[in-house]
């Protein structure tokens, strides 16, 4: 069975795009929303990782990460997840018992990796049956495996710009992508200001899932950046 990952974080949307991340990499997660829950959740739970912001409710990152080491003398990995940048701040985290730090803002893919990283240091990502997951959003669905997506129940034929667009939107849901990031990924190449040719990929798309679900909002515009997932009523 893979590793289940305990989300130490107070932020609503930073634990959601944490926890979405982690579970297209084939994890089991869990969520704490401050460090006295944290706490409470080593009680009966032993999570193989643990992905602790420091900025949180009651008993902070710090005093979580010193209770972890000094009287729970649990050695299950922690990935430190903060805005501090300091070296002093990293150096003194990782003397006191975390394994890695990582600065926000994040990239989800560095941080699929640095907890693949650190369950391969533990000895538990051997173990971890990874796989592939069908990514949902409203009413499309999105197999990597097969590189297949329906909107509404029906296939969507897509163009293979138009589906990396779509993969990469889905992959983070909450993440706005300028037309710049978006042309650099998935044209993989430098952007020298190709507006238009992201604009009409993004048109082209659109069209294609209104065509078979015209109810729903799926790619939003947010002006003056970029392009997101449309936002639904619980994010």
């Amino acid at each position: 069975m893979e590793p289940e990952i305990l989300i130490v974080e107070d932020d609503a949307g930073i634990s959601r795009l944490l926890k979405t991340i982690l579970t297209e990499e084939g994890y089991r997660t869990a969520q704490a929303f401050s460090g006295t829950e944290a706490a409470l959740y080593l009680e009966r739970h032993e999570p193989g990782l643990i992905l602790l912001d420091l900025m949180l409710p009651g008993m902070s990152g710090e005093a979580f990460l010193q209770f972890l080491r000094e009287e729970k003398h649990s050695p299950v990995p922690v990935l430190i997840l903060s805005a501090k940048n300091a070296l002093r701040d990293r150096v003194s985290l990782l003397r006191m018992g975390a394994d890695d730090y990582l600065t926000k803002p994040f990239e989800p893919e560095e941080v699929a990796a640095r907890v693949l990283a650190a369950l391969r240091r533990s000895g538990l990502a051997a173990g971890a049956k990874r796989k592939k997951r069908v990514l949902s959003y409203k009413n499309l669905r999105l197999d990597p495996e097969l590189r297949k997506v329906t909107a509404a129940g029906q296939e969507l034929s897509l163009t293979v710009r138009e589906y990396e667009i779509l993969l990469l939107l889905m992959r983070n849901p909450e993440k706005v992508y300028s037309r710049e990031r978006l042309y650099e990924e998935v044209w993989q190449e430098g952007y020298y200001g190709a507006d238009h040719t992201v604009n009409v990929h993004i048109s082209n798309l659109r069209k294609k899932i209104k065509e078979l679900d015209p109810a729903e909002e799926y790619i939003q515009s947010v002006y003056g950046i970029g392009f997101r997932l449309a936002k639904t009523a619980d994010r």
